[in-house]
């Protein structure tokens, strides 16, 4: 029963952080229009006006991550437990934090920075991190007789993740902007749908 309470509290907090990122995202389509939300990566947006707002959504992006991977974790049985879920689940929350905090390269740029590369290569870890995570996880489901009936909407979301991620980075004829943003709302689905089952975890047989 103690760890049913501690997966729906994880729930509730995920939730709310993913809550707070979304809305946050969102608004700042239409806040910054000074940005095409089109062409235009989420990463520019946590450069100028309201950047403090999308920073903090980051980092509620991040724990949000984290309380996904510990509560599915721990609401699985202990024999369909996989630690590799878990593991890219907390690396990815790191590296949402330090694409937050690691300013990408402008367009005026002269050249690469250090900076620059840094968010860009922890913006791949995240992306690729969490989206492995997800299929594996929600391969897992399957073993688990609470988690079964949860298999096929999480698998076919998170397979649909990572296949757009991988269209995203390889056809660079999509629009930059529009598609970057499909990936992350894709993910982010996936991640309040599984904050939810948390929440509503029934009690073991």
């Amino acid at each position: 029963m103690r760890t049913n309470s501690i997966c729906r509290w994880l729930g509730v907090a995920a939730m709310l952080g993913l809550a707070f990122f979304f809305i946050t995202s969102l608004a700042l389509q239409f806040a910054r229009t000074d940005l095409d939300w089109y062409n235009t990566h989420l990463s520019f947006y946590l450069l100028g006006p309201y950047s403090g707002w999308l920073i903090g959504a980051y980092s509620a992006l991040a724990a949000a991550i984290l309380c996904v991977g510990v509560g599915a974790y721990l609401a699985l049985d202990a024999a369909t437990r996989r630690r590799l879920p878990l593991i890219l689940f907390v690396v990815a929350a790191a590296s949402v934090c330090v694409v937050a905090l690691a300013h990408t390269d402008t367009h005026e740029t002269p050249g690469p920075t250090t900076h620059g590369i840094v968010h860009n290569v922890a913006a791949l870890a995240a992306f690729l991190c969490v989206t492995f995570a997800m299929l594996l996880q929600s391969w897992g489901f399957r073993g688990d007789s609470r988690w079964r009936r949860h298999f096929t909407p999480a698998f076919v979301l998170a397979a649909g993740a990572f296949i757009a991620l991988w269209f995203y980075g390889l056809w660079t004829a999509l629009p930059r902007g529009a598609s970057q943003k499909f990936v992350i709302l894709l993910i982010v689905l996936w991640l309040m749908l599984v904050s939810r089952w948390l929440t509503r975890l029934p009690p073991k047989a």
